[in-house]
C-alpha cells in the first residue's frame, strides 16, 4: 500500500469533521461524542449516547486503515454509566445499527479524507 491512500487530514480536522457530519447520520435524538484518539493518529473515539430511557452510551473506535477505509470497534457499553454486557440481541442490534451509521459518515467524509 503506497504512501498516497493514507490519511491525508491531521486528526483534530478529521474529528472535527466527525462532529460536524455523524449527526446527520444517527437517529435525531441521538448524542455523539468525537475525540481524536490520543494513542493513535489514525483514530478517532466515538461515543454515541441513546436517546431515550435507556441511557446507553456507547463507545467505539474507530481506525483509517487508508484514507477510505474505517476499521470500526466497540470499545464499551454503558447503561446509567455501568458497563453492559454488549451481547445481548437488543445491544447488538444497536451496535450494528451505529456500525453502519459510523460507515455512512466515514463514506460522507470521503472527499475530505482520501486526497
Amino acid at each position: 500500500m503506497g504512501k498516497q491512500d493514507e490519511l491525508q487530514i491531521d486528526q483534530e480536522s478529521l474529528a472535527d469533521a466527525w462532529r460536524q457530519t455523524l449527526p446527520q447520520t444517527l437517529n435525531t435524538a441521538d448524542r455523539c461524542k468525537v475525540l481524536p484518539d490520543e494513542a493513535d493518529s489514525k483514530s478517532l473515539r466515538v461515543t454515541i449516547e441513546t436517546a431515550g430511557h435507556q441511557m446507553y452510551s456507547f463507545d467505539f473506535k474507530i481506525t483509517y486503515v487508508d484514507s477510505r477505509e474505517v476499521k470500526i470497534e466497540l470499545v464499551d457499553v454503558e447503561r446509567d454509566k455501568i458497563s453492559i454486557d454488549e451481547r445481548g440481541d437488543m445491544i447488538q442490534q444497536l451496535v450494528h445499527d451505529y456500525s453502519r451509521h459510523l460507515h455512512e459518515c466515514a463514506q460522507a467524509l470521503q472527499q475530505l479524507t482520501h486526497a
